[in-house]
């Protein structure tokens, strides 16, 4: 009896665990409110039988100005947007240790002029002593060496003061063109390190496009050709002409470089501007190539991916492998599809699973 009664309370137990698991469930439904979300459809770049490459533009005349010294920088003499002209002070720089090693460098020069001159006082005396037969060979010799090794110390000693005085040039950054500062990198009181960019300028109203073209097509692309450009930002068109065409992708990721030279135009267009150039050229390629915005990408270490909406939803991370970059759009290899969305932004921190709303 002892036994069944047993059971029966085990039983019971259980059945009571069961009940308060299952009010622990309706009391854990989620009810955080969605995150509101905008997507945007897969962009098809296949439409055009002609070949369309994505490019930057660049100043045909642009510098980044670095030194070859280390040293604090004393004061910034420009600010970004201020027209410079060739030669104009830019960058001043501590040199106290370079004045410092002048000043030795002087000290040997005339060290070195003095033991130059008496060698060569020696010298000519004893160049007549041998003459007259009054001085031997050996001594010559010895008069000669001694001439020529005052000579050579007295030469690295003027060498190593050039030296000095060329280093005195990387400590006052000079414009080496008329144009315009276009970025500031470094300010007062801050540490310059030899090759680190401190400031860059270009000319302005000369400008260039730089276009990546892949390598089913390069060898349709010449020298000279016209080309369209568009320049999506301000939606305008500008002609150019291909002035040079790279013959190695090695440094360029399977792609190869074409330089194209704007004409002269009253657009509003500025370096950095993304556009679309147009080649007078069919394309060999016909599959359709999937684009989608680089800021769209969520990275993980060595992955890359992108959010989509599930058919309940809720964010769902499509890792992909990406392929070429265009401007600011790169190329989807797999992941994702033509006729399939993705989310561009997020009113909130999106994780796998959550509730998100379409706006």
């Amino acid at each position: 009896m002892k036994k069944y009664t047993y059971i029966i309370a085990v039983i019971t137990f259980a059945l009571f665990m069961m009940n308060c698991g299952s009010d622990e469930k309706k009391l854990g439904v989620d009810n955080t409110p969605a995150i509101s979300v905008k997507t945007s459809e897969v962009e098809v770049n296949g439409d055009s039988p002609f070949l369309s490459v994505s490019g930057k533009i660049q100043a045909t005349n642009s510098a980044d100005l670095s030194t070859r010294m280390m040293g604090y920088v004393n004061k910034v003499h420009v600010n970004v947007g201020d027209k410079v002209s060739e030669g104009q002070l830019l960058v001043s720089i501590n040199n106290s240790a370079l004045q410092a090693k002048r000043a030795q460098v002087n000290a040997g020069i005339t060290e070195a002029t003095a033991a130059f001159s008496n060698a060569q006082k020696d010298y000519n005396r004893f160049k007549n002593l041998f003459t007259d037969n009054s001085a031997s060979q050996k001594e010559m010799d010895d008069m000669t060496a001694n001439f020529e090794m005052a000579k050579a110390r007295l030469e690295a000693a003027n060498q190593m003061k050039n030296e000095v005085n060329s280093q005195f040039a990387y400590s006052n950054i000079k414009a080496p063109f008329n144009g315009v500062v276009t970025s500031q990198n470094i300010d007062a009181g801050d540490m310059a390190n030899p090759g680190m960019p401190l400031i860059s300028i270009e000319t302005p109203g000369d400008f260039e496009v730089i276009a990546m073209v892949p390598e089913t097509e390069i060898s349709e692309i010449n020298e000279g050709s016209i080309v369209d450009v568009l320049v999506k930002s301000i939606n305008q068109t500008i002609k150019g002409k291909v002035i040079e065409v790279s013959t190695s992708s090695k440094n360029t990721g399977g792609q190869y470089l074409v330089k194209i030279d704007l004409d002269k135009t009253d657009a509003n267009i500025l370096s950095g501007m993304f556009t679309t150039v147009q080649f007078p050229v069919e394309r060999k390629a016909k599959t359709e190539m999937v684009l989608i915005p680089t800021a769209a990408i969520v990275t993980n270490g060595q992955l890359s991916g992108v959010y989509t909406v599930s058919q309940t939803n809720t964010a769902l991370l499509r890792w992909l492998r990406l392929g070429r970059t265009f401007g600011n759009q790169v190329e989807v290899l797999s992941g994702l599809n033509s006729n399939e969305a993705y989310i561009i932004s997020a009113e909130g921190k999106l994780f796998n699973g959550a509730k998100v709303s379409i706006e």
